[in-house]
């Protein structure tokens, strides 16, 4: 398991592995967005940028050798709601998640990257903060790899990993209903064939 910390830095964080701000992406890899309906009409909204993971940050911790060498990382979801945008027309529940409601992206290669910032009609910044990602080993309850923190959660997605587990953050003003925790599963065949449009997202609490 790899633990993730973050801290708040003044440095740039343009290609790094940071958690919040906006993705720093390829050509190749478009925002992913969910379609919401609304009063009949039919649009589509953003997810939630959560963090990118470059991957040769990670030599030293992933001490299976499950993730890539390099590369990058990226994951989105639709947490808006619970971020405290209660009113949010996209409010996900318990349970195993549309695939319409996340997505995890990677790309081989961190050059040629270019940010996509999401914003409010008035120009401001539709997301929280960048904040730079501290990697380390140990049994955090936000972490890469290892089995999901709640029995229910290893019960239903059997013999899943999880490929990132993120649990609630004041500092983020992020809650999951009542000591929830979100997670981003994969089966360790398709992570060693870097399958990562079979990750599944299962949302559980307390």
């Amino acid at each position: 398991m790899i633990r993730i910390k973050t801290v708040h830095s003044e440095d740039s964080l343009f290609g790094k592995s940071k958690w919040w701000g906006c993705p720093d992406l390829p050509d190749d890899l478009e925002y992913p967005e969910v379609p919401v309906n609304e009063d009949g009409e039919l649009y589509y909204d953003p997810l939630t940028f959560i963090c990118q993971i470059r991957c040769e940050d990670l030599e030293g911790y992933d001490t299976e050798g499950l993730l890539p060498k390099s590369g990058m990382l990226y994951f989105f979801a639709a947490l808006d709601y619970f971020l405290g945008n209660i009113e949010h027309a996209v409010s996900p529940q318990m349970g195993e998640w549309s695939p319409s409601l996340f997505r995890v992206l990677y790309t081989k290669e961190c050059d040629n990257l270019h940010s996509h910032s999401v914003l409010y009609d008035d120009g401001t910044p539709a997301y929280p903060s960048a904040e730079k990602i501290v990697f380390g080993s140990g049994n955090e309850e936000t972490r890469l790899l290892g089995a999901p923190y709640f029995d229910e959660v290893r019960e239903e997605m059997g013999g899943m990993i999880s490929l990132l587990q993120i649990d609630e953050n004041d500092s983020w003003n992020l809650r999951f209903f009542d000591s929830g925790m979100l997670n981003f599963l994969i089966y360790p065949k398709d992570l060693a064939k870097l399958r990562f449009d079979r990750v599944k997202c299962y949302l559980h609490s307390f």
